[in-house]
Parts: C-alpha cells; structure tokens; sequence
C-alpha cells in the first residue's frame, strides 16, 4: 500500500508516499480501507518530533479516519466487511488501510458522507472527554473556547448548544467571527482586536463564565482564571503558548476553581470505547437528524499531505482539513 513518511527534516515539505506492507488486524481490531484521513495538531507535533506514538502504535501519521471495513480481527463483532465507519486511530491514518480497535469505531450517522465523517472521530472524542468527563458542563452554564473555528473548536461550540449551555469563543479575525456565529450561532470574540476577558466579561454581565476550554495555555491561564465564576473549571487541552504560567492561587482558593487537563491520544482502548459509547448515544442522532454539523475547509489528496499541514500551520481555515486517500 501507499502512506505518508517523514522526511528527515521534518517540516511540512518532508512528507512523501513511500509504499509499505498492508497492516494486518490483530486481536479486537478492525482493517479499514481508507477513504478519508483528517489532519489535527498533533499530526504536526508528531512530524516535529514532538508528540511520538505509544510504542504500540503505527508511527505513521493520522489519528481518525473513514472508510469500510477491510477485515476483522479475532474477537470482533458487530461489523461486517464492506460496512461504512469512522475511526480514531492510534497511528496509522495516513495510508490507503489502516488498523484500530473496534472499541474505537463508530457507524456513519444518518446519510453524511464518508468525507463528513472523517472530520468526527478526533475532535468529537476529545470535546466529549474535556467538556463532560473533565469539565462537567451542565445544561444553562456558560463556556468560553478558545480557537472557535478550529474542527475542536466547531465541536465544542455544537456540543454545548446540544447540551442547553451557551457558549463563547475566540478567533483570530474577524471573518472567522462571523463564521462561527452564522455557523455555529454562539458569540465570537476577536482576539486581535477585543481584550478577550473584558469581552467575556461584558458578555456575561460581568459574572464570568463556567468553564473555559483552552488549547493556547501559557499566559493565556491566568487570563482564563479571571473570568471564571465561582466552581469555574479551566480544561487545558493544548499549550501553544507553552506550559508555564503565573498563578494567583489566592483566587483559585477563593472562587473554588478546578485547573484540569488531558490529552486523548494515552488513554486506554476501554476509556475510548466508553467515550465511544457515549457518542454514540448522545450525539450521533443529532448529526444525523443536522442538529449538530462540522464543517469541512479543505481536502488534499493523499501525495499532497505537504500542502495539507501547510495550510494547518497557516491557521488560515475553518474546521476541518482532510485527506482523501481513496
């Protein structure tokens, strides 16, 4: 089979087709004829060098995928060769087959194309597991999320109106404001414009917000912090600013805040699965019936996965970039 490499220095332009044997399915495991494969940030600490996979993960690049179902591995049920999925993956995306657990499998949601699909399976995992397992958004509280018309970003605006929670996000222009509340109808804040936590707090009437998810980190936590409520959560689901702040813990103590975090990529197949499930049940039907979307912003083929982490780096897009692979 065909899939992507890293070339030695490592930058967008390293990647390359080499061929490959096709995986095989081990224990528990699905093959899936690749037909769509989506590009995330991690993809691009991993080709940096950044962000290496479990030692029992494919060291190819590609966290979620759609397709069909190729083979099953021993002990699997409940699929059958040839039936439509889309999959988070351990590694492996970036290629015509790939291998996951079947615990990390979902059927395609109503009629959505297989390219529709591609776009879920990563960031619908990781809003699920941040907003409700760490963050505990409740029906009628308030969120702020950063990077607003990132695929996360669109997926949390979704997840939260889904829920009965209004939201607020940040973005960097004031065209992917307008995106976000025509698409997503939440409140967008320019960050290069707005002081952000003056906004936040005008929006709020001054009482602040419930729960901040943020993927910048850095000095952007102590700015989160203040616009919590009291029992505020702050989830941190990325440092792009880095990972080092000043902290008034003072203020933690006081408003009885919670400072969390997690990333997706280590957790174990059965708390997948258990993410998988909840999904399943509480948000596939509303992708099925248009009451939740996402959005997709580009598709590469797979030989120009170069231009496709480019255009990630750029951060001139809107949801999601895709590979189509076949």
């Amino acid at each position: 089979m065909l899939q992507i490499a890293v070339g030695a220095d490592r930058g967008p332009g390293s990647l390359h087709l080499v061929e490959a044997p096709e995986p095989t399915p081990r224990v528990g495991e699905l093959l899936i004829k690749v037909a769509f494969a989506g590009i995330n940030r991690p993809d691009i600490l991993q080709r940096q060098g950044a962000y290496p996979p479990p030692p029992d993960a494919s060291a190819v690049l590609g966290l979620e995928v759609s397709g069909h179902v190729a083979a099953l591995g021993a002990g699997v049920e409940g699929w059958q060769v040839g039936d439509r999925v889309c999959a988070l993956t351990p590694g492996g995306g970036y290629a015509q087959w790939c291998t996951t657990p079947a615990g990390q499998a979902l059927a395609l949601p109503g009629k959505l194309s297989l390219e529709q699909a591609a776009a879920l399976p990563e960031n619908w995992f990781t809003v699920w597991a941040n907003l409700i397992i760490h963050g505990r958004l409740q029906r009628g509280e308030r969120v702020l999320v950063h990077g607003g018309s990132s695929g996360i970003g669109i997926a949390a605006s979704q997840l939260a109106r889904l829920l009965g929670a209004s939201c607020i996000v940040t973005v960097g222009s004031e065209a992917k404001a307008r995106f976000c509340r025509e698409f997503s109808g939440v409140e967008a804040i320019d960050y290069r414009s707005t002081d952000f936590v003056a906004r936040t707090r005008e929006l709020t009437n001054g009482e602040g917000v419930d729960l901040v998810l943020d993927m910048v980190g850095g000095d952007y936590i102590p700015r989160n912090l203040s616009v919590l409520r009291r029992d505020g959560r702050l989830v941190l689901i990325a440092l792009q600013r880095g990972s080092k702040a000043e902290v008034d813990f003072g203020t933690v103590m006081r408003s009885r805040l919670v400072i969390t975090g997690s990333t997706m990529r280590p957790r174990s197949i059965a708390e997948k699965t258990a993410i998988r499930d909840a999904l399943l049940r509480e948000v596939w039907p509303a992708l099925a019936d248009g009451r939740v979307r996402t959005h997709v912003h580009a598709v590469f083929p797979l030989a120009e996965a170069a231009r496709a982490h480019a255009l990630m780096e750029s951060g001139e897009f809107l949801g999601k970039i895709l590979l189509q692979v076949a």
